[in-house]
């Protein structure tokens, strides 16, 4: 069982640093979030490092991303990265993370897949005891792999329910597999209770975003912002209260939104659709969950309230025992009544503020 969130960290600060405003990251990727230090060490052991930042495709993004998976080669690597995951999410104010991952990717070079899967949960739950950061795990399928694979995921998932596995995600290309190929694996994790979080609605348009709820059901959607396209799509979120975990860093470097300001996140949320701010690949990206909130707070104008309510919904929405959800909750509501105003706060008075982003 995850510690509570740290009494310490939240209520310390005087401000509305948005450091100090207690939040989940639900859309964090556990090899991209490795960091430049680690990757340059490891890379001086193993061979030469990937390239960050820049892709002109989605492939190479991809590309980029195996290539940082390959320098994970040993037990002790693995330990490395998920111990200063869970620092690196501290720092940005994280209570909760619940990275994407596939331990079948490991096996059996490092041991079973169970074996992998045991030493990213202790060494995650270990990390972040100290810190109050709760961990858990998604364990996500490729659109990229043969849907079989998946339900074997699946079913590995169920057996680490109650150990530290949250949800059952799927990751990759979307144009590589429809949806309804892992239609199997989603029910088997749906029924033991997972959260189920797949990726759709990057790259491709609403008709993926559509197939995938109905194929799959989800509990969150990974991206998911070209809803926006869609009025009838968007109401349909709204309505099932299914959260989209967005990133906007991401998004633009992708080549989704020309620039940051152009991001339909408000027009989301104003539309009743849930959403959360997630990281998703900070090392492929340069960016941080914090760096992510300022972003939607300095670029995008939103007020601290809004942002609080993005936090609760991270929490909300998350895998995180009951009682942790509800101490992360009373931070937040701590924070907000913090009578010294963020920047956002300037503009009381904006068509957006009156919106219900619960």
């Amino acid at each position: 069982m995850p510690h509570a969130p740290s009494t310490t960290r939240d209520l310390a600060s005087s401000d509305r640093g948005l450091a100090n405003l207690p939040k989940a990251d639900l859309h964090l990727h556990l090899e991209g979030a490795m960091r430049p230090g680690t990757l340059a060490d490891l890379a001086s052991t193993y061979a030469e490092p990937p390239q960050v930042g820049c892709y002109r495709s989605f492939d190479e993004f991809q590309h980029c991303y195996r290539a940082v998976v390959k320098l994970i080669r040993t037990q002790s690597d693995i330990r490395r990265l998920v111990r200063e995951v869970v620092e690196d999410a501290a720092a940005s104010g994280a209570v909760w993370i619940e990275p994407h991952f596939n331990p079948t990717t490991y096996a059996p070079a490092l041991g079973s897949a169970e074996d992998v899967l045991d030493l990213v949960l202790d060494t995650g739950t270990a990390a972040g005891r100290s810190i109050g950061v709760g961990f858990g795990l998604t364990l996500s399928a490729s659109r990229n792999r043969d849907p079989r694979d998946a339900t074997v995921l699946a079913r590995l998932a169920v057996d680490y329910a109650d150990r530290g596995v949250v949800a059952f995600g799927l990751t990759g290309d979307e144009a590589a597999t429809p949806p309804e190929a892992f239609s199997e694996a989603f029910a088997i994790a749906r029924d033991a209770g997972l959260i189920t979080a797949p990726h759709a609605g990057e790259l491709m348009g609403g008709p993926s975003i559509l197939s995938t709820l109905d194929a799959l059901s989800p509990d969150r959607i990974a991206h998911g912002i070209r809803a926006v396209e869609h009025p009838a799509l968007m109401e349909r979120l709204a309505d099932e209260r299914i959260t989209l975990d967005v990133c906007l860093t991401s998004n633009r470097v992708l080549g989704v939104v020309k620039h940051i300001e152009e991001h339909p996140l408000l027009h989301l949320l104003k539309s009743g659709v849930p959403c959360s701010l997630g990281s998703d690949d900070p090392l492929l990206l340069k960016t941080s969950l914090l760096t992510e909130y300022q972003i939607a707070r300095t670029q995008l104008s939103m007020t601290d309230r809004q942002l609080a309510a993005m936090a609760s919904t991270s929490i909300q929405s998350s895998g995180a025992p009951a009682d942790f959800i509800a101490h992360a909750l009373t931070g937040i509501e701590t924070w907000m009544k913090r009578d010294i105003p963020g920047p956002s706060e300037e503009h009381p008075h904006r068509a957006w503020d009156n919106c219900d982003t619960r």
